[in-house]
């Protein structure tokens, strides 16, 4: 094991883990703005948003580049001036850094170095919809951002899908819909609260049911960032609940092979009939002829 004694004057630099208002600059810790102050480099995941904060909080320190396309070469350049004896703060645009964000290569290549890895606490969005939830909080799994791709996120959810604790979630307004469908299919009926613009002007928590979000999704407009909180499985061993189905009609249901599977129509009946327990030809009306 090796030790780490965060206070401890050494001639190297210290990496600061330095979070950041997540909407409400009064967030801002007295500790984290001094040390911001006092440090001799701010590593920001994009330099125009913390140069506001700074310029807020009368920050002089200058700024470097630190994000996800330039993680590698600055990630270098920093440990070198961590190693010279700089002290950096490294801040993502909002919340913690790391946590969906830029940071845990840094993080990682400064212990390597022998580096002291200082964090500090502060705002994060994930425990900040938790805990207003209703949800039961422990134990709790942070996903972050499922994947883009349909099949890829499908994929995810059904690694998900007997997770006992409550699931916590990133999404974009334009992917939210997609994602409410795509988690309904594959977990069926669960609680769920979506938690929009948290600490900002329009925080909004909505809560209810996955089925009733799906429908909520299709009918309103959709606007701003949302952390999800999701129930997880009630009994994870059995596997048992509302089928993946349970929201999609009849023609929904054998597009769905269709178009996930790349089955035939022939066989997307066939299977949806299996699955439905019910006579190959009322699915093949709902299908063929009633969709029209």
């Amino acid at each position: 094991m090796h030790s780490q004694k965060s206070n401890e004057f050494t001639d190297q630099g210290t990496l600061y883990l330095i979070p950041t208002p997540i909407g409400n600059l009064e967030d801002m810790t007295f500790r984290a703005i001094r040390l911001m102050k006092e440090a001799d480099l701010i590593a920001a995941e994009d330099t125009r948003n913390t140069k506001k904060l700074c310029t807020h909080f009368d920050i002089p320190t200058p700024l470097a580049s630190y994000h996800e396309h330039n993680k590698e070469t600055s990630g270098r350049q920093l440990v070198e001036r961590l190693l010279k004896g700089d002290n950096i703060a490294l801040v993502s645009d909002a919340g913690m850094p790391c946590i969906s964000d830029p940071g845990y290569e840094i993080v990682q290549a400064a212990i390597e170095a022998d580096i002291a890895v200082i964090p500090v606490p502060g705002p994060n969005a994930a425990l900040t919809a938790l805990i207003a939830s209703g949800i039961n909080p422990q134990p709790f799994y942070f996903y972050g951002f499922l994947p883009r791709g349909k099949k890829e996120r499908k994929a995810e959810l059904e690694k998900l899908k007997r997770q006992d604790g409550a699931i916590l979630l990133y999404e974009a307004p334009h992917r939210l819909k997609d994602t409410l469908k795509d988690m309904a299919a594959v977990w069926g009926d669960r609680e769920i609260v979506l938690c929009r613009e948290l600490t900002k002007k329009f925080e909004e928590f909505l809560r209810g049911t996955l089925f009733s979000a799906v429908e909520w999704a299709e009918k309103g407009e959709i606007r701003g960032e949302f952390c999800i909180v999701i129930e997880g499985s009630s009994d994870p061993n059995s596997g048992e609940g509302p089928p993946w189905w349970g929201l999609l009609g009849l023609k929904e249901h054998v597009e769905h092979y269709i178009v996930n599977e790349s089955l035939t129509s022939k066989e997307a009946i066939k299977r949806t009939a299996n699955d439905r327990q019910l006579p190959k030809r009322e699915v093949y009306e709902a299908y063929h002829i009633q969709g029209k």
